[in-house]
């Protein structure tokens, strides 16, 4: 599927219904998700930042970039970009820096109001407001196919005002964002006002702990797009932490009871990608 057909597909899939994006962390886990029948994917700062060895926030941009383009191309489904806070404080150094994301082939973007500073967290509101006024005219600049998420922090950043993240959210509306994204809501009334405050723009919900919600519960509220974040991500490295621990403490292979062979994993990705070339 071409990067264009992708990007009509990811615009469709917000229209109606509710769909889960899980954030894969590399090319192996991003095929197994969608051989799974996950119609999209997302990529995740913190999984893709763990798995390389650094925190999340300290990779860089170029570093960022390359990774966009090795899940997009690995994929058959469409790829939103955790493009963080744009890597640029500025208006102009964020819609250029969304022009070159578009180009390694994603079909949508994120863009935060985090400054990067969790003593000062948000941009003040004007500016946060520009920031995604330029990033959507460099979306439109260079053809407008890709769906524009904005999301403000407030939630996962210790300012949890609903007003406030309301307010944002609106002027992100009004500023051309084709999807809504406020990471940290609890609670059923929480969400249930950020989808009414926003409707009929979608709402994309991140799910990073087991709050009993079940998909139907969430679509339920009017939510259209599931994430989750780098839980995965975390769940592969606690499983990998707990095994190996247990090792280097107490001499045991438990662990290793019920993992899957290498062989249904060898035959898992020959079969799923037989046009991949040998190095």
């Amino acid at each position: 599927m071409s990067a264009a057909a992708k990007r009509q597909t990811f615009r469709r899939l917000h229209e109606s219904g509710c769909f889960v994006i899980p954030n894969p962390w590399n090319v192996g886990s991003a095929r197994y998700l969608q051989a799974l029948g996950f119609k999209a994917l997302a990529t995740t700062s913190s999984g893709y930042a763990h798995s390389i060895g650094y925190s999340d926030g300290d990779v860089t941009r170029d570093m960022v970039f390359a990774h966009f383009r090795e899940i997009a191309q690995a994929a058959d489904v469409p790829v939103n970009a955790d493009f963080e806070n744009g890597f640029a404080h500025n208006p102009d150094g964020v819609a250029e820096n969304v022009r070159l994301c578009v180009e390694t082939g994603v079909a949508g973007l994120s863009i935060e109001d985090f400054t990067g500073n969790d003593a000062d967290p948000l941009y003040p509101f004007g500016l946060a407001v520009a920031r995604v006024r330029a990033a959507r005219r460099a979306i439109d600049a260079a053809g407008g196919g890709v769906v524009f998420t904005a999301r403000t922090e407030g939630f996962i950043k210790n300012r949890p005002d609903m007003e406030e993240t309301i307010r944002r959210l609106k002027a992100f509306v009004d500023t051309g964002a084709d999807c809504l994204y406020p990471p940290g809501l609890k609670t059923r009334e929480q969400i249930e006002a950020i989808v009414k405050a926003v409707a009929p723009k979608p709402v994309n919900l991140l799910m990073s702990a087991a709050t009993g919600f079940t998909v139907k519960d969430i679509a339920d509220m009017g939510v259209r797009r599931i994430s989750v974040g780098g839980t995965l991500a975390r769940v592969a490295m606690h499983a990998f932490l707990k095994s190996a621990r247990e090792i280097a403490e107490q001499g045991k292979f438990d662990s290793f009871a019920g993992v899957m062979p290498n062989a249904e994993l060898n035959k898992f990705f020959r079969d799923d990608l037989p046009r991949q070339p040998k190095p």
